[in-house]
């Protein structure tokens, strides 16, 4: 990547914002703690620097700075809210507590003209912006100017065109500013001269040099889950160093309807990727029966997984290293400046294995959102339906099996699952929809069928819409279409005599029931 930006973490909670909207302009970007050392900024050879928002006061002892060489560096520099009030602070302005502050929505005024709002706004004109802060400017450094205020925020825009330095008290990245995206572009394309031509097989190009460089005559082994993450790592480790790659697909009898055998088929049949499958349900079964505990159903699925997992390696021959499909968001979580968070996220990592088995990890992921993986996903030839499948769960349907797991309630939920899934394909749904499933609770219920009565399960249905699964809402099914549902699922499937809808968001629920 010759052409970088550089963002400096304060803890905003929308830092991975201002990377996603920087991408999405075909420029590459990392996101840093605020607290790197000069040294790193001066080595990072950015193009330009994005200070982002956090929570601190720059008026507080303890508030983070960012590195002088910051400044220093002789490149266009924008700070976002507090990364606006911590540039001030250094420069030789003043921050204090508003009497006016500002959340949410608020109304500014471009005051005179700047090349960070050329084509979007001219003097006089008013637009709509995203706030969210309680502390403001209330004098310049040496060299800058007001070029844009709020009710609130007489300088919510200010500019040092000298220096190319610029800073805006309202946040440019998210959706509610709607001039946001364009003045990003301003920045990134007016005032750092990018080209904007990073794109998806120059990366492809470069990461497939890193990992033969790494690896070496090394043999790799990777772990299959079905999903996308792991599918697009192995492709392309599998497109540089061929068959000193060795995939394992753990079949853990937990998968959807029919997965397993797609799995199989494309990496050995379609991609003839080394691949060893292991049909390892019975297993599963036996070590979480009568186990109804949601958290003791994810360690014991964890921990079988990665002795079946172990126990494979140990047959391949030099194998020194292990492949997982790791995503900027869990890199970013790692090193973020408010610390690693207190649960790693591990869906699609093989969690403990690099301890125990002293292995290397290759992660050629690490640098990617999850639309930018689907996007080299289609690059490598992988299939659409690969490539758009919704997220699942790494302890598969055991978690989506509220009480006790069997073989019997197993099958059950997968015929109404995929019934579910058909119905929404169906529709010209399903891209539409972030994560869709059915759940089989252990709930028994009174019915009618024909002339007999019935006493069985019941089966609740859960689509959400979401941007990256942390929060999330229902997804509004015309009852038409549930209606459909319902009644192929029970007419279908054996032992369900009743279905329901979840219309629970996230928060205050969770996306999955366990």
């Amino acid at each position: 990547m010759t052409e970088r930006v550089l963002i400096l973490d304060f803890g905003s909670q929308y830092t991975q914002l201002i990377a996603r909207r920087v991408r999405e302009q075909r420029v590459y970007c990392e996101i840093h703690p605020c607290t790197v050392p000069d040294a790193f900024v001066r080595d990072f050879g950015a193009k330009g620097i994005i200070l982002s928002g956090g929570p601190a006061s720059t008026h507080e002892a303890a508030s983070p700075r960012a590195p002088a060489a910051v400044f220093e560096a002789g490149v266009p520099v924008l700070g976002i809210c507090y990364g606006e009030q911590t540039m001030c602070a250094q420069l030789g302005g003043t921050v204090e507590p508003s009497t006016h502050r500002e959340f949410g929505r608020a109304i500014i005024t471009l005051k005179e003209p700047s090349p960070l709002f050329e084509g979007i706004l001219a003097p006089g004109d008013r637009t709509a912006v995203w706030m969210s802060h309680g502390d403001r400017v209330t004098a310049l450094p040496p060299g800058f100017r007001p070029i844009a205020e709020s009710e609130g925020s007489p300088f919510a825009a200010i500019a040092d065109e000298a220096r190319r330095f610029y800073g805006v008290q309202f946040h440019p990245e998210v959706v509610h500013t709607g001039i946001g995206a364009s003045l990003l572009q301003n920045f990134l394309f007016k005032l750092c001269g990018v080209a904007g031509d990073w794109s998806m097989h120059a990366y492809r190009e470069q990461a497939i040099a890193r990992i033969r460089e790494q690896v070496g005559d090394a043999g790799v082994i990777c772990g299959l889950s079905g999903g996308v993450d792991s599918a697009v790592a192995a492709l392309l480790i599998h497109e540089a160093i061929g068959d000193q790659l060795t995939c394992v697909f753990v079949d853990t009898g937990l998968l959807r309807y029919g997965e397993a055998k797609e799995v199989v088929e494309l990496f050995r049949g379609h991609f003839n990727i080394p691949l060893v499958h292991v049909e390892a349900g019975s297993l599963f079964l036996e070590k979480l029966a009568d186990v109804t505990d949601p958290e003791r159903k994810r360690k014991i699925i964890g921990a079988t997984f990665i002795d079946v997992f172990e126990a494979e390696a140990r047959k391949l021959p030099n194998i020194r290293f292990l492949a997982q499909g790791t995503l900027y968001p869990d890199v970013i979580e790692s090193v973020s400046f408010k610390g690693p968070s207190v649960t790693i996220k591990s869906h699609h990592n093989v969690g403990g294995l690099p301890e125990r088995m002293a292995l290397g990890l290759v992660e050629p992921l690490r640098e990617l959102f999850k639309d930018e993986v689907r996007e080299l996903g289609r690059e490598l030839g992988l299939p659409e339906p690969f490539v758009q499948r919704h997220p699942f769960p790494g302890p598969g349907l055991a978690v989506r099996i509220p009480g006790a797991v069997t073989a019997e309630r197993v099958a059950t939920l997968q015929q109404a699952d995929r019934i579910f899934l058909e119905e929404i394909r169906v529709s010209g749904l399903y891209d539409r929809i972030w994560q869709a499933f059915a759940v089989l609770l252990p709930v028994k219920t009174v019915g009618v069928m024909g002339d007999a009565r019935t006493y069985e399960d019941v089966c609740a249905l859960r689509a959400v819409t979401s941007v990256d699964g942390m929060t999330a809402d229902f997804f509004p099914f015309e009852p038409a279409f549930l209606g459909r549902v319902a009644n192929r699922i029970v007419n279908e499937v054996k032992g369900i005599n009743r279905v329901v809808y979840d219309y629970t968001s996230k928060p205050p629920g969770t996306i999955e029931w366990e």
